[in-house]
């Protein structure tokens, strides 16, 4: 696997609040549901059923899932009726998500093919 130049390295050396706040950010999208709740966000705003659908988790398990990024600041909520409707909190987390199945998707590709 080769790396690529950082385009957009961090301008300074993080301290550790920074170090901290990555680590837990990092936590937080290694469960396999979350971010395929978070890529799912990426597309625009969904209710629930839809991010259900998208994931394909059981609904209890999405809410909570919801509930933990809502906490974490990653995703923001607003009422439609009775139907409560999320988005991503920022164009980073975006990023974030689309670079880490970018990576995903690199280390796929350059895997020795199976005998």
């Amino acid at each position: 696997m080769h790396l690529s130049p950082a385009h957009d390295a961090h301008p300074r050396t993080p301290g550790e609040e920074q170090f901290a706040l990555a680590a837990e950010l990092l936590a937080l999208l290694g469960d396999r549901t979350r971010l395929a709740l978070l890529h799912a966000l990426t597309r625009g705003e969904a209710d629930v059923t839809t991010l259900t659908e998208a994931c394909g988790a059981a609904r209890p398990a999405v809410s909570q899932h919801l509930a933990r990024l809502r906490l974490a600041g990653l995703v923001d909520t607003r009422k439609d009726g009775r139907r409560v409707i999320y988005s991503l909190s920022d164009g980073h987390l975006r990023r974030l998500v689309d670079e880490a199945l970018s990576v995903a998707d690199h280390r796929i590709a350059d895997r020795p093919p199976h005998d």
